[in-house]
């Protein structure tokens, strides 16, 4: 099956935006989980994160969808936790439910490293505390030049969460990760893009149109394969070469008489697209 590129990827202004927190669509096999809190940059409230989990999980075991896109209504990705809240729990003294907040985003990054889709962050603006480290959970990251990145937690006495210590540290190592966690600066797209935090950076009058075509070409891909892929390289982040060796040759002679590298190779010599079929 190969999917339409038309009106697939939309996203949304601020006129567009429902009372909805989290809005879901799909389209011949990919789905957009856009977070919709336009006028706080979308900070997370509660129920936001778990209905982002619960979203994901059911994408998880739908073999329809081949892709998922995750992005932001109006001009901001994610800006993280929403700060006023915070506050007012600060003068109740109550932790409680910051605990319940970072073990439901916990579930969410998780979540996304285990699903066997690709995820793609379609980062349509500034990804700030959170919100980057949730850009940064997802398996690719196209940006809008217009986007800028921050681990701002430094700036009102909080350490990185959803993950940001683990994903940042490895994409750029300890001594950039300590700056930018430490200084809480604000980076560019540019610059994100040359520390190899985005994949790519489109300007933002083609942002729409390209991160479409890259969700559509993740959805046009041969899912087994990808899944397998996803899971290779985050097992070899920390697998010795004896165990990603393997984890190849148990994985590519599983794969290997499966129907989508029989499809892959018979388009190959027929000087054809390949087209790949759902799995159940």
């Amino acid at each position: 099956m190969t999917f339409r590129t038309a009106r697939l990827f939309e996203l949304k202004t601020e006129d567009d935006m429902s009372d909805d927190r989290l809005l879901f669509e799909a389209s011949d096999g990919v789905a957009i989980l856009t977070l919709n809190r336009p006028e706080v940059m979308n900070a997370f409230e509660d129920g936001m994160r778990e209905a982002l989990f619960d979203q994901l999980d059911a994408c998880a075991t739908d073999p329809s969808i081949r892709a998922v896109v995750i992005t932001g209504a109006g001009k901001a990705f994610c800006a993280g936790g929403d700060i006023a809240s915070m506050a007012k729990l600060q003068e109740d003294n109550d932790v409680s439910i910051v605990e319940t907040r970072m073990n439901i985003a916990g579930q969410v990054i998780q979540q996304i490293r285990r699903m066997p889709q690709p995820v793609l962050a379609a980062i349509n603006g500034a990804a700030a505390g959170g919100g980057m480290n949730l850009a940064l959970a997802c398996d690719l990251r196209i940006a809008s030049d217009r986007a800028v990145f921050a681990e701002s937690f430094v700036k009102i006495g909080l350490v990185p969460d959803w993950g940001g210590f683990d994903f940042l540290t490895k994409l750029v190592g300890t001594s950039k990760a300590m700056e930018l966690m430490m200084l809480g600066d604000r980076i560019d797209a540019t610059e994100a893009h040359r520390l190899g935090l985005v994949n790519r950076v489109v300007p933002d009058a083609e942002f729409r149109d390209e991160a479409a075509k890259l969700a559509r070409r993740l959805a046009d891909g041969p899912p087994e394969t990808l899944a397998a892929i996803k899971e290779g390289v985050y097992r070899g982040v920390d697998s010795s070469l004896p165990e990603t060796l393997s984890y190849e040759y148990k994985t590519q002679r599983r794969l290997f008489l499966r129907d989508d590298a029989r499809e892959g190779m018979k388009a190959f010599l027929e000087k054809r697209p390949a087209v790949y079929e759902n799995r159940d």
